[in-house]
């Protein structure tokens, strides 16, 4: 903002000027005399020579005198005269001065005013940045989760085949298993028969011990039995399968947690490598509403998880696997002393497709895939890892609202 303001007073000096005075002086010299002179309101002198002048004559602007105009040699009327020639001139500059002022006051608000937009334009421009900032940020992380849920969904879909697959497989198994079982027993029924006809027949014994049919009905019956084992164990495994193969069940329901953990294990435990040891500490727990299909699938993957990285330590070692229960809840914890995370892998380990493991090794489910089953179950995982010492995997399953 300019010093001066529209409606202040003004000096005489003000309002003359250096090249005005010498120009008024000249017609003042002609006017009154080489004795005239203009004063200030102090009587120091602005323009000329004051002598020893007694006349003067007030110069009175806006009923205010800015000053005075002397000359001896003068006349009281040309004295008057002059002073008001001085003050319409004086009126004018006044004018100009104000209307001056008024415009430089106008400037100067409208150059505030501009300043006043320009920092709200480039305060604009800061936030707009930082809004396009966090929305950049916002965009990468839907997109992120955009392609997590379709790799949920591609693994869904792949799990879901799998489990069709596998349900297809036990029922087609089940039918012969069926068929074979019951030959078996009748089998087995009609070789105690012949155990019966040595009895009831004394000249059968001389044919008997010459077949050696003694051994042939031993043999026969331990046959019977080791077939009926690898029997029982092929409906164990039909049995898994069919536990396994409900992923792609969509529907909660009622169901007991360790069950998800023993099929699990059930189906891992048969190819458990030699330098590998399973320790289960399975406690009493109360059944809950789950997906069992997903806690199936999640369980064997953390399971299996967990035994690639004994494997991977290079030495024996072993994957601790317990449960028990928790205030409103259920703590799972599956642990082992493989290989262990760096810190770098631990702090992204669960983000969306990444792995530790080569490209190509493995389809299992990621860390991020299997937190969000966690989460869809209204628990939540955590991770401890330290490199060369192993990984713990903690969950936790609320079983009450």
């Amino acid at each position: 903002m300019s010093d001066f303001s529209f409606d202040r007073e003004w000096s005489l000096d003000e309002l003359l000027d250096g090249a005005m005075l010498a120009q008024i002086g000249s017609a003042l010299t002609s006017q009154l005399g080489g004795d005239a002179a203009i004063l200030g309101p102090d009587g120091k002198a602005l323009w000329g020579i004051p002598g020893n002048a007694t006349r003067r004559e007030p110069l009175v602007l806006e009923l205010e005198p800015l000053g005075y105009i002397t000359s001896a040699s003068s006349t009281p009327a040309a004295l008057q005269g002059a002073a008001s020639q001085l003050v319409i001139l004086l009126r004018a500059q006044l004018r100009f001065k104000m209307a001056s002022t008024l415009h430089l006051e106008a400037v100067a608000e409208d150059f505030e005013s501009l300043k006043r937009e320009h920092a709200r334009l480039l305060d604009s421009e800061a936030r707009y940045k930082t809004l396009a900032g966090e929305l950049e940020t916002r965009v990468k992380s839907q997109v992120a989760q955009l392609e997590e849920r379709q790799q949920m969904l591609y693994a869904a879909e792949k799990l879901a085949a799998i489990g069709q697959l596998a349900a297809g497989m036990a029922h087609e198994i089940n039918n012969p298993l069926g068929f074979v079982r019951s030959n078996l027993s009748t089998f087995s029924a009609y070789l105690q028969k012949f155990a019966k006809l040595r009895s009831r027949f004394a000249d059968v014994d001389v044919a008997w011990r010459e077949l050696d049919l003694d051994f042939v009905l031993e043999d026969s019956l331990d046959l019977l039995g080791d077939s009926a084992v690898g029997i029982d164990r092929i409906a164990r495994i039909v049995s898994d399968l069919k536990s396994f193969s409900n992923v792609d069940r969509a529907t909660e329901e009622f169901a007991n947690l360790n069950d998800s953990l023993k099929h699990a294990i059930s189906m891992i435990e048969r190819q458990l490598p030699p330098a590998v040891t399973l320790k289960l500490d399975l406690g009493d727990l109360d059944s809950f509403v789950c997906l069992p299909g997903h806690l199936n699938q999640l369980f064997y993957n953390l399971i299996r998880n967990a035994i690639q990285a004994v494997q991977d330590s290079g030495r024996p070692g072993e994957v601790r696997i317990s449960s028990h229960r928790a205030d409103h809840g259920i703590d799972v914890q599956i642990a082992d002393n493989g290989v262990g995370m760096s810190p770098e892998q631990r702090a992204r380990a669960f983000e969306p497709f990444f792995t530790t493991r080569p490209v190509g090794d493995g389809a299992g489910l990621g860390l991020s895939t299997a937190r969000n089953i966690v989460v869809a179950h209204s628990g939540h995982m955590e991770l401890d890892s330290e490199a060369g010492r192993g990984t713990a995997i903690h969950l936790f399953f609320p079983t009450t609202t």
